[in-house]
């Protein structure tokens, strides 16, 4: 969750009222965002106090105090919802998108603020919340990035192309040189502020830039605007420009810069539209859409959700306070008609409408129910009992039980096990932080010879054991791989300890009631064990599959292997110790 930190006296002026850090914390809890922290009592001499408030990851809305402030306002009953108004109606100002941006950055937005007046806080605020956005909706420039504008140093109409490097020139903001688009590259390559960003477009054989009539250069997006139309604290008109590789994701950026700060203009909510034309796709659009989207829901199913009985007039009151306009639809009793505003993209289905007027409501006032229609008696899933019956099972036999990580190095799942990734199994990260989680695993076995490996000073002998979830591929799952609950034990000593491996599968089995069977053929319900020489983490001729049949008559099936492990495979893990190892699919005694 983002934590926002605002003025105090600021966010309390807008409110229109003064309230302790206690009355102020149960008004957060009621609307559901959280005050993290009151620095009043930290505050030296001549310091403004500031309040740090958590606020959900997809209230875009209220990443500023102004949206902070707006927000809470109409849940207060204090201010109606804001009406945004473009002016004028028609756009009279066009961004043309060339085809060349197809290649890098495709789509693009744009609006106008006009008669805008910021304080040195206001403007503060209209520059952190652009910084929010970036983190956290825009991921960090790489999906939407923004700039802004002094319209007054700029000639409209605006074109947004993508050029080769040596062909864009211009000085950066806050910089006096000019520069060409590799020379920037190279000026912030060890920018800690912006070398974060260069990768975005600096492999790519050509750059996106905004240009306005005369060719001057507006901005070099992601990376930086230009120093000619830096916007100051005397800026009355500000043109802003959204470049974007998701379009929907630049349309919610654009209506919340417009939104937040459209209040600080001569005619509040005021926007000025831009036309924005794509020659590579020939559509024509206009920026920012403020037409509120409109959404269905059952009255039936927000009163069952609260386990209330409201009407629909009463229903549209609650989502009022919530920025949601509602009304009973004239076709339908049991249907409300929601409108739902600019500032609201986290509405995407009725059960987000049903959560507002539980909001609204106040969850500390919704009556406590039981079984109201639902079964709420919770049972665990069958393979956590049998989970559980393992571990009980393995630590009265003395064996500690480990809890390792799920993911592990591509080595460690394959090549110190001595086995050979056939690109079947094994699910893979796209994009691993560190070698160290580059793959989900496929066994138990690595993450507890890791852990005997951490220990490996630990008086002998070391004997371990997890009950866990490894992940395997399936592509005829629609989600393309799926989840397994299996068993593993390791001992390690001077001995390779087999027969005690061995004797814990024997206690494991005939806890799950399943005898050893001398005679496989027989039919009968057990286990048994067959020599594998194909599985290389085993040492030649010491390793074995193990066999189940769940019923008597059944089909025989291979839930899993035992043997000593492989010298070289505990020399991958730096484990001096002769070790044997036990793996089991627990999912067969379901």
């Amino acid at each position: 969750m983002p934590t926002i930190a605002v003025d105090k006296e600021d966010l309390y002026n807008l409110l229109g009222k003064t309230y302790s850090t206690e009355d102020f914390d149960n008004l957060c809890f009621e609307f559901g965002i959280e005050l993290d922290e009151d620095t009043t009592d930290e505050c030296s001499a001549g310091e403004r106090p500031q309040l740090k408030i958590e606020i959900p990851a997809n209230r875009y809305d209220m990443l500023c105090i102004e949206g902070i402030a707006q927000a809470l306002n109409e849940f207060l009953g204090n201010k109606p919802p804001a009406q945004f108004k473009l002016s004028p109606p028609i756009p009279e100002i066009t961004m043309t998108i060339k085809e060349s941006t197809s290649k890098i950055r495709p789509y693009a937005a744009a609006a106008i603020l006009r008669n805008i007046k910021f304080t040195q806080r206001s403007y503060e605020s209209f520059i952190a919340l652009q910084d929010k956005l970036h983190t956290n909706l825009c991921r960090n420039r790489t999906l939407v990035a923004m700039g802004t504008h002094d319209l007054d140093t700029l000639k409209p109409p605006f074109t947004y192309e993508a050029l080769p490097p040596s062909e864009i020139k211009f000085v950066p903001l806050n910089q006096t040189k000019e520069m060409n688009g590799t020379q920037l590259m190279e000026f912030y390559e060890n920018d800690k502020n912006l070398g974060k960003y260069l990768h975005i477009i600096k492999d790519s054989d050509v750059y996106p830039v905004i240009l306005d009539s005369n060719k001057t250069v507006c901005s070099l997006p992601p990376i930086i605007n230009s120093n000619h139309s830096k916007i100051t604290l005397n800026t009355r008109n500000v043109f802003l420009d959204i470049t974007a590789t998701d379009r929907t994701k630049a349309e919610i950026v654009v209506n919340q810069l417009v939104a937040m700060f459209s209040v600080y203009c001569d005619d509040p909510f005021t926007v000025e539209p831009v036309k924005i034309i794509s020659e590579h796709n020939g559509e024509t659009r206009v920026f920012p859409n403020i037409e509120p989207r409109t959404m269905q829901a059952e009255i039936s199913y927000i009163n069952s959700c609260l386990g209330l009985q409201l009407s629909g007039e009463e229903i549209s009151k609650l989502l009022l306070r919530m920025s949601l306009h509602a009304k009973p639809s004239s076709k339908d009793n049991n249907i409300l008609d929601v409108q739902i505003p600019i500032t609201r993209p986290d509405i995407l289905h009725q059960c987000d409408i049903m959560e507002d007027a539980a909001i609204a409501y106040g969850y500390n006032n919704l009556k406590k129910t039981a079984n109201a229609g639902t079964s709420l008696i919770a049972t665990p899933l069958a393979i956590n009992k049998v989970a559980d019956v393992l571990r009980l099972a393995t630590a009265q036999s003395g064996w500690l039980e480990v809890m390792p990580l799920t993911l592990c190095s591509h080595d460690e799942n394959f090549k110190f096990l001595r086995q050979v990734d056939d690109n079947t199994q094994a699910v893979k990260l796209a994009n691993p932080k560190t070698f160290e989680y580059q793959v989900v695993r496929t066994t138990l076995l690595p993450g507890i010879l890791k852990t005997i490996k951490e220990n490996r000073k630990h008086s002998l002998p070391i004997k371990v054991f997890e009950s866990g979830d490894i992940v395997l591929k399936n592509p005829e799952l629609e989600r393309g791989a799926f989840n397994q609950r299996n068993w593993a034990a390791i001992y390690a000593g001077k001995t390779s300890g087999f027969e005690y491996i061995q004797g814990l599968l024997g206690k494991i089995m005939q806890t799950m009631r399943s005898p050893w069977l001398i005679d496989p053929s027989s039919g009968e319900r057990g286990y048994w064990i067959t020599e594998d020489s194909s599985n290389q983490t085993f040492f030649p001729g010491r390793g074995a599959k193990i066999f189940f049949r769940a019923k008597k008559d059944g089909e025989a099936q291979h839930i899993g292997a035992i043997g000593v492990l492989h010298p070289e495979t505990l020399g991958f893990f730096d484990i001096p110790y002769a070790c044997s190892s036990v793996e089991i699919n627990a999912e067969v005694f379901l």
